[in-house]
């Protein structure tokens, strides 16, 4: 017999299709732009459109995988931590792609006159390749024993129970806060994130000087080149404060959890940083609205294309003329 779902499930479960109802399209559309506008063919939006992807997969998989954990089903051990990584993949991609797009725009403006040629289309696709196979193994990694496996079958073996533990699927009972604090967020969250902090400081640094000094570059228009690198630096960094703001706090409950076992987590506080962090796959696409003019006018055009309901074409036949009195 299914568990039965309580009001507050059915709250959040409502939310949770709300963020991904949002999350799908629009990501969609980001992906959508990129492809039809020769414009964003330059490898920052490339890395965009990896960060695209992962966001779609969050609201596609993450978020209904989510929900199925949150319904509490009794499954194998294996199983539920399947379910559980898909999360810890998209989550180190995401964060890689943000890494990549900020190491894009330092070289577009350390090196406006060489950057074609550092940045070549097939060493962004293999950046792009690299970023996923190390989200992968990342992810992945309590499949290969890192996880609560031992602590569950102690449990299980002293009900008196054999097999593989069956458990009430739950991400906290088969992850490992090890990993997540030491392992996941230590060294493949947090580094990273100061590290890109650093090198946004050193892009507006740079772009500023390089402002103030009016240095020619390769369009022969200092202020315009510059003054288009600054606005676009502000739009890609309002994306890294954003997925900064929306994945701090899991990892700050995730941190409270492993240091003070025996500290009280709010069930509200918990709930809301999960839906700040599946939230954020559906942020990005309003901010490249809003602060990309080339991402505006394309989804202006895709919607004017494709969706917009057009009026029925005038009739090319004469209207027939009234007999006279």
């Amino acid at each position: 017999m299914p568990p039965s779902i309580s009001a507050f499930q059915a709250a959040y479960i409502s939310i949770e299709l709300l963020i991904a109802l949002v999350s799908v399209p629009g990501n969609v559309l980001v992906i959508w732009a990129v492809k039809v506008n020769q414009a964003l063919r330059d490898a920052t939006f490339c890395f965009i459109v990896s960060l695209a992807v992962a966001d779609v997969a969050v609201g596609a998989l993450v978020i209904p995988l989510a929900i199925l954990i949150n319904v509490g089903p009794q499954t194998y051990f294996h199983t539920c931590l399947m379910v559980a990584c898909p999360v810890l993949i998209l989550t180190q991609s995401s964060i890689l792609a943000l890494l990549a797009i900020a190491v894009d725009r330092y070289l577009r403006v350390k090196t406006p006159l060489r950057y074609k040629e550092v940045v070549t289309p097939r060493r962004a696709v293999v950046a792009i390749a690299g970023c996923w196979i190390l989200s992968f193994l990342v992810g992945l990694t309590p499949m290969f024993g890192w996880n609560n496996l031992s602590e569950v079958q102690r449990a299980w073996a002293a009900n008196g129970s054999v097999g593989e533990p069956v458990i009430k699927c739950e991400f906290e009972k088969v992850i490992s806060m090890e990993y997540m604090v030491y392992f996941n967020f230590f060294v493949w969250v947090l580094p990273p994130l100061l590290l890109m902090v650093l090198i946004y400081l050193e892009v507006f640094h740079l772009i500023r000087k390089q402002l103030a000094k009016k240095v020619s570059a390769s369009t022969g228009d200092p202020q315009k080149y510059y003054g288009k690198e600054l606005r676009i630096a502000k739009s890609l960094a309002l994306v890294l404060v954003l997925f900064a703001l929306s994945w701090l706090p899991l990892h700050v409950l995730n941190c409270i959890t492993l240091f003070c076992p025996s500290c009280h987590k709010p069930s509200v506080l918990i709930y809301i940083a999960i839906f700040l962090t599946h939230g954020n796959s559906a942020m990005n696409p309003i901010v490249y609205a809003f602060r990309i003019q080339k991402f505006r006018v394309t989804f202006l055009k895709i919607w004017n294309d494709h969706f917009r309901c057009q009026p029925a074409p005038p009739t090319d036949e004469a209207p027939e003329e009234r007999p006279a009195d």
